[in-house]
């Protein structure tokens, strides 16, 4: 692939309302915070920032993340999560103790923390998905941690919470079992056999005081883990009965080593690698599945992901001197970025039936989609966007569809078509919405899409279309050009009945949203 003009070239996109993949859960519009470098503190939190409210939470950030379309945000961590004690993080903020991060190597003030976060999800609408420390802590702590948080009253950490201001027992209908416990820099590190087991004694203790709670497992921290694969087999053979979910993990990256292949065309490859990590990972879960011969399906949570490589080494990954919030994976998005988490989330939507729960990471500063400055501006990054135009028309149920286009060849993923497209339907007001993202660098694509059984008697009609696209795939919104790259309105957009015909421009990602005549 290459990047000068072209004439262009057509494919077309297929999908018929009798031919659904699944409904597609809101919570794959998922965020994650963590107390990592300044997604916290000078993030979503700065209390001497002129937009801050009276618990000290920036209120530009606060308009960003409504913006965005977030549903869910995972919290405490990551990695930070397993050497947190959460009893650090409740009760009067003067008394909370400042603590040593082993896991960012950085000092935790503390003056965030349970009660607050929950404020602060409630304020914006999101749900909550929590996560308990099974590194330096261990199944009875995941048991008091809930009963603080969610029992009513009457014992002592119910009657804890509601000393410290929070009378009625928050709702967090999720939980994490513990973070990326399969990985050598993980605190508390288990073999899949020892976390199998101490997964499946804590959820069922959690359950025991909350039946309804859905829980997550750990699975691999990667595709290209080691033991991926016999970590997922091994761990579920254990916990399977007591758990809702498992977890994947992905970072796209490009080669740091020199006479890598860092094309554009081999970066957006990743769409596919993560295809067959949600594909593979949804056939072991059934294999545990059928040697037990249990109808119970296992949906996923893909609760960390984006584009993580650039700041990924030295002092980005680790600062001298336990400093507090410092910048730490300050990764700077550009527009080849934003195509990438497009194309993503277009297959994220094309594994509604399996894939539940996903959580674009960070949230704010730490690889995210929100930035800010301490005392200044909060700007969108580039992947701002297609996150947040997903967010607000993926509603409703996902069409499988059925794709014809020309293909580039690639080492590792084989012939690859140029066209990424899902298409989602919601049925109560018959709008559906199609995103295409066109991966050739050069050439204009003339798109010919048939939505088949959704135009009733009159057909259909536009009422959307944005592109998002510039010539220049490095081009970043910073500080100082927050809005260098923003949606435009897509041209070219026109529907006979039930066909729509487009041409999207080389290397961009697109919305357009139809609803019956």
């Amino acid at each position: 692939m290459t990047r000068e003009s072209g004439s262009g070239f057509g494919a077309s996109l297929t999908v018929h309302r009798d031919f659904p993949i699944g409904v597609l859960d809101r919570r794959v519009f998922g965020a994650f915070v963590e107390h990592l470098g300044r997604c916290v503190y000078t993030g979503i939190y700065e209390p001497t920032h002129p937009s801050a409210d009276e618990q000290g939470f920036r209120g530009d950030v606060k308009a960003l993340v409504k913006e965005l379309g977030v549903t869910l945000v995972r919290y405490p961590g990551g990695n930070f999560m397993s050497g947190y004690d959460w009893e650090d993080g409740v009760g009067p903020r003067p008394q909370r103790p400042r603590r040593l991060d082993l896991a960012w190597f950085s000092t935790e003030t503390n003056q965030v923390g349970t009660n607050e976060f929950m404020g602060w999800c409630e304020e914006l609408g999101l749900s909550p998905m929590f996560g308990v420390n099974l590194g330096t802590r261990g199944m009875d702590d995941a048991r008091r941690y809930l009963e603080y948080c969610c029992h009513p009253g009457g014992t002592a950490l119910s009657d804890l919470r509601r000393s410290h201001g929070v009378e009625a027992p928050h709702h967090i209908p999720l939980w994490c079992l513990g973070n990326e416990m399969d990985g050598p820099w993980q605190i508390g590190r288990k073999t899949p056999d020892e976390y199998g087991r101490l997964a499946q004694e804590t959820a069922k203790l959690m359950r025991m005081l909350q039946p309804g709670i859905e829980l997550a497992a750990c699975g691999s921290s990667a595709f290209d883990m080691p033991t991926y694969g016999v970590w997922e087999d091994r761990v579920l053979e254990h916990c399977y009965d007591e758990v809702d979910f498992v977890s994947l993990h992905s970072y796209f990256v490009k080669p740091l080593l020199p006479g890598a292949d860092t094309s554009t065309g081999s970066f957006f490859a990743q769409i596919e690698t993560n295809a067959r990590y949600i594909e593979a990972t949804v056939a072991i879960a059934d294999a545990v599945a059928a040697r037990r011969r249990s109808r119970k399906r296992l949906m996923l949570s893909f609760d960390e992901w984006n584009v993580w490589y650039r700041a990924r080494h030295g002092h980005h990954m680790r600062q001298d001197g336990w400093p507090e919030a410092p910048r730490l994976l300050e990764e700077v998005y550009t527009v080849e970025d934003a195509l990438l988490v497009g194309g993503m989330l277009c297959m994220l939507m094309n594994h509604a039936d399996r894939v539940k729960v996903a959580c674009l990471a960070q949230l704010v500063n730490v690889i995210a989609p929100i930035m800010t400055e301490p005392g200044g501006p909060a700007w969108r990054q580039t992947i701002f966007w297609p996150f947040a135009l997903a967010a607000r028309f993926g509603r409703g149920t996902v069409l499988r569809p059925a794709i014809a286009s020309p293909t580039y060849p690639n080492a590792k993923e084989g012939d690859l078509p140029f066209l990424v497209a899902s298409v989602v339907w919601n049925d109560e007001d018959g709008t559906l919405a199609v995103f295409a993202l066109n991966r050739h660098l050069s050439e204009p694509m003339d798109l010919a899409v048939a939505l088949r059984g959704l135009g009733g008697e009159s057909g259909l009609a536009v009422i959307e279309a944005v592109e998002l696209h510039d010539a220049d795939l490095d081009a970043a919104n910073t500080a100082a050009l927050p809005d260098r790259f923003q949606p435009r309105t897509l041209r070219g957009v026109s529907v006979d009945g039930e066909l729509l015909r487009v041409a999207l421009k080389p290397a961009s990602w697109n919305v357009i949203v139809l609803q019956p005549r």
